[in-house]
């Protein structure tokens, strides 16, 4: 989508662009902790806290000790440059407020689906999703202290993606952690774009496992 708006003095209009990204993943997998890691202001959240009668339909099984959960999206904001800024919007887990993924994911240019190897499972709706509607995405491990670490294509292969979308780890705590994956998904999906411009570019990206 892009924007535009003048200069101050009189000067000529100047377009102002912005790069919309979405994270995606089950309940509890470190959306909400991303968006904070790098946001430039303070996010948008809402979130509200666990309560007996959602505690029966929101498992927190592997992530005992979350107390809260987002109940429509998180919102932050990355300036790249002057005429260039990139929108964070972390889609609700819960199958629940799955409904609300088709407007979050209008006029995205790619995900992140973030992955806890604790519930590996539990990412398996975004995948499907994004693969159906032809949104490019990356697959980010969430590297949980004391969880067992995998290489990236035993993800892949347990998750059965397509070689050529990359699996990335990353700490959800960690700027520049969530800065690398946030790259590999922008040049994924500018590799997307070009093949479906011209086929006869297309190509295996570099993976990282």
């Amino acid at each position: 989508m892009a924007y535009g708006g003048f200069e101050a003095g009189g000067m000529a209009p100047r377009r102002h662009r912005a790069i919309k990204i979405l994270l995606a993943g089950g309940f509890g997998v470190g959306k909400t902790t991303l968006v904070g890691a790098v946001s430039e202001i303070r996010p948008l959240r809402t979130e509200e806290p666990l309560t007996e009668s959602s505690a029966a339909v929101d498992s927190t099984a592997g992530v005992e000790r979350k107390t809260t959960t987002t109940v429509a999206m998180d919102f932050g904001r990355i300036t790249l440059r002057d005429d260039l800024v990139l929108y964070l919007f972390g889609t609700p887990g819960q199958e629940r407020f799955w409904f609300m993924w088709d407007e979050l994911s209008r006029g995205a240019l790619g995900a992140i689906v973030l992955a806890d190897t604790r519930r590996l499972a539990d990412c398996f709706p975004s995948v499907d999703y994004f693969e159906q509607r032809g949104i490019p995405f990356v697959v980010g491990v969430n590297c949980f202290d004391g969880a067992r670490r995998y290489r990236g294509e035993t993800v892949r292969s347990a998750l059965d993606l397509d070689p050529r979308i990359p699996v990335v780890m990353c700490d959800a705590r960690q700027r520049p952690s969530c800065r690398d994956a946030l790259i590999a998904l922008v040049e994924h999906s500018l590799q997307v774009l070009r093949n479906r411009t011209d086929p006869a570019n297309d190509g295996d990206p570099a993976l990282t496992s």
